[in-house]
C-alpha cells in the first residue's frame, strides 16, 4: 500500500500504450493496439493517477458531447486500491460533467462488482427493470455472434 498523498491526479489521459498496460494490470479487458488509438481519439475529458512519474490509475469520458456521456475505464493498479483513488478519479470526471454536460444529457456507465456502491455516490442509480444494459465484444468483419 501506497501514501495517497504522494500521487497526484493529473487532467490528460494516458497514451495508447500505458492505457493497455493499466488495463491489464487492473484486470479489465485487453485491448489491441489499433483499438487502443482508435478509442483513445473519441475521450471527451480523462485524467491520470501519477506517482514518481508512473501513471497508476486512469478514467475518462466518451460520448458525443451532448446528449450521452459514458464513464470508462475507471481503473487503479491493485497496491493502490483501498485509499479513495478511485474517487479521486470520479470526483474530477462529475466535476468536468457538471461544468460541460448539457442539463438533459443522460450520463451513464457500467458498475462492475462493488465498484456500484462509489458510483452511487455521484448519483448513478441501478435502472432495472425500466432499462437493461446489454452489449457484446465486436469479433470483427464476417464474424459470426
Amino acid at each position: 500500500m501506497s501514501d495517497a498523498r504522494t500521487i497526484e491526479l493529473v487532467a490528460s489521459f494516458p497514451d495508447a500504450t500505458t492505457y493497455r498496460r493499466l488495463r491489464i494490470e487492473t484486470g479489465l479487458s485487453p485491448k489491441s493496439p489499433e483499438a487502443a488509438e482508435r478509442g483513445l481519439a473519441n475521450t471527451l475529458y480523462g485524467v491520470s493517477l501519477v506517482k514518481a512519474g508512473e501513471v497508476i490509475g486512469m478514467g475518462r469520458l466518451v460520448g458525443d458531447n451532448g446528449t450521452v456521456f459514458v464513464v470508462v475505464d475507471i481503473a487503479v493498479q491493485r497496491e493502490h486500491q483501498g485509499q479513495g483513488l478511485g474517487r479521486r478519479i470520479m470526483a474530477a470526471l462529475d466535476a468536468w460533467l457538471r461544468a460541460n454536460a448539457p442539463p438533459s444529457a443522460y450520463v451513464m456507465l457500467v458498475a462492475d462488482g462493488g465498484a456500484k456502491h462509489l458510483y452511487a455516490q455521484f448519483g448513478f442509480a441501478d435502472t432495472a427493470p425500466a432499462s437493461i444494459g446489454m452489449a457484446y465484444v465486436a469479433r470483427g468483419p464476417g464474424a459470426d455472434r
